[in-house]
C-alpha cells in the first residue's frame, strides 16, 4: 500500500498502521551489504520474501533488499483480507477477452493461490491470526444483485468456486446493516494479521539463509557480463539474477515496468475498541467485507474482535491528521449508522500497484525477473507469484503459470496515469452516486 513520512516503530496514530502494534517494523539496519549474491531481490514485501524463502531453501545465496524497513509498504499496511483475486473481473467479461480455456486457467490458478497461502501458513506454523472466515460482498444498488448472482454461477461453473447469494431480506444474518441490497458470500476467503504474516515469512527466509537488508534502496541495475550489478544507497552487489518485486512502490528502476504500473493510494482507519456486543451485532459471522461500488470500501473486525478496520480510497488522508480520514469514518457510519461519531484510534495509508489490464504479471525483461501488479488483492497473489518467480529463476517446471504468456500492456499516456487517478476516482464517485 506513499507512506506519510512514517518512522518505523513510530507512534503517531495518523501514520502508524494498527498492525505495527503487534508486529513493529525494523528501525534501522547497519549490517554491511555483501559484495556478491546468486540472486538479489528488490522489494522485501510478500512477493520478495516468498521468493527469498524458496530460493534460499534451494541453496541459493539470496540478498533481499528494501528501500525502507522490510515490509514497511503494502505488506504490513493492507486490510488483511485473503481472497483469490477472481472477484476483480466478471467471468463473462474475462471469457470474452481471453477465451474460455484461458479464462478457466486464470480463474483456477486464482483459486489455487487461495489454497496455497493457507497451506503455507499451516505447514510453516506462521502465527498470524489466519482464519477461514468467508467474505460478504454487498450490492450497493439493487440491480447489482442479479448481475452478481450470474457471475457467481459462472465462477462455480468455470472454476469450481463455492458461493451463495444472500437476498436483502436475509442480509441481517450476515451483516447488521440495511445499507446493501443483498450480496454474495465466498466461504473459502480468509483473514489474517498482515504484519504478523510478513514477519513470519521474513523469519523463515532468514532461517533458510537469506540475507535481508532494509534501508538499502536499489538505484540502478546494470548488466555485467552474464550477470548484473545492483547499485544501492549502501553499496553495490554483483549477482547472477535479479528479481524486482516492488508492486505499488515501483519507481524508475526498470523503465519497462514503470510504464506499465499505476500507483493508487488506499487508506484504512481503526476504531477504538467498541462496547461488548457491538461486533456481534454488526458482523455476526466475523467475515471480511466488500462492496460493488466503483470506489469501493472494505472492512473487517480486528483479529481480537474489538475494533472495526475500515478501508477505502485515500481522500485527504495524505494530510496525516484526523481530518484527512473523516471520509472513511463517514463511509463507515453510512453502512453502520450506530457508529456515527464513534471514536477513531488512528489511520494510515499506502500504495497499491495497478496495471492497465487489471491483471497481475510475472516474467523477464532484459534478463531481469519481475512479479507485481496485484491490483488490490495482493496477499495471496503476491505470495503465489513470489513462489512462481523464484522457481522460474531455479529453472523448476513448477514455476509455470497461466499468467506467463499474458501481454503486459502499457498505455500511450502512461506518464500521466498517476496524476489522473484522483480525477478518475472523482468520476467513479459521481457514477456511484447516480
Amino acid at each position: 500500500m506513499t507512506e506519510q513520512a512514517v518512522s518505523p516503530g513510530g507512534t503517531d496514530p495518523w501514520s502508524t498502521p494498527y498492525w505495527w502494534q503487534a508486529a513493529p517494523r525494523q528501525r534501522f539496519d547497519h549490517a554491511p551489504l555483501p559484495d556478491r549474491a546468486d540472486v538479489v531481490i528488490v522489494g522485501a514485501g510478500f512477493t520478495g520474501t516468498s521468493a527469498a524463502l524458496v530460493l534460499a531453501r534451494a541453496g541459493r545465496n539470496v540478498v533481499l533488499l528494501d528501500s525502507g524497513a522490510p515490509g514497511q509498504g503494502a505488506s504490513s499496511r493492507n486490510g488483511g483480507q485473503v481472497g483469490s483475486g477472481n472477484q476483480k473481473f466478471k467471468v463473462a467479461a474475462l471469457i470474452a477477452q481471453r477465451g474460455e480455456a484461458k479464462a478457466t486457467a486464470l480463474l483456477r490458478e486464482g483459486t489455487a493461490m487461495l489454497g496455497h497461502i493457507g497451506d503455507l501458513i499451516t505447514r510453516e506454523g506462521i502465527a498470524c491470526d489466519y482464519t477461514i472466515c468467508g467474505r460478504f460482498r454487498g450490492c450497493v444498488r439493487p440491480e447489482h444483485y442479479d448481475a452478481m448472482a450470474r457471475d457467481m454461477e459462472d465462477l462455480r461453473r468455470v472454476a469450481g468456486v463455492t458461493s451463495y447469494m444472500v437476498p436483502k431480506a436475509e442480509q441481517r444474518r450476515e451483516i447488521g446493516s440495511d445499507y446493501y441490497h443483498g450480496g454474495s458470500v465466498l466461504p473459502a476467503d480468509a483473514s489474517l494479521h498482515p504484519g504478523k504474516y510478513h514477519g513470519g515469512l521474513l523469519d523463515l527466509a532468514r532461517a533458510a539463509g537469506a540475507s535481508v537488508h532494509g534501508f538499502a534502496a536499489a538505484t540502478a541495475i546494470t548488466r555485467d557480463g552474464p550477470g548484473f550489478v545492483v547499485t544501492t544507497a549502501r553499496g553495490r552487489i554483483a549477482t547472477r539474477n535479479v528479481i524486482v518485486a516492488t508492486n505499488g512502490y515501483t519507481g524508475d528502476l526498470v523503465p519497462h515496468l514503470r510504464r506499465r504500473m499505476v500507483t493508487v493510494h488506499s487508506a484504512i482507519i481503526a476504531s477504538e475498541p467498541l462496547a461488548p456486543g457491538v461486533i456481534d451485532r454488526l458482523m455476526p459471522k466475523r467475515r471480511v467485507y466488500g462492496c460493488t461500488a466503483r470506489v469501493f470500501h472494505y472492512f473487517r473486525p480486528s483479529p481480537d474482535g474489538t475494533r472495526i478496520l475500515w478501508g477505502g480510497r485515500v481522500g485527504g488522508a495524505r494530510r496525516g491528521d484526523a481530518q484527512g480520514y473523516r471520509h472513511l469514518a463517514a463511509e463507515m457510519a453510512r453502512v453502520f449508522p450506530e457508529l456515527a461519531g464513534a471514536p477513531i484510534a488512528g489511520g494510515w495509508s499506502g500504495q497499491i500497484g495497478y496495471t492497465f489490464d487489471d491483471m497481475p504479471h510475472l516474467g523477464v525483461v532484459d534478463g531481469i525477473h519481475y512479479a507485481l501488479g496485484y491490483c488490490g488483492t495482493g496477499v495471496s497473489r503476491a505470495t503465489w507469484f513470489g513462489d512462481k518467480i523464484a522457481k522460474k529463476v531455479l529453472g523448476d517446471p513448477d514455476g509455470a503459470s497461466a499468467f506467463d504468456d499474458l501481454i503486459f500492456p502499457s498505455h500511450p499516456f502512461w506518464f500521466a496515469a498517476r496524476s489522473a487517478v484522483p480525477w478518475v476516482e472523482a468520476w467513479y464517485r459521481l457514477r456511484d452516486s447516480l
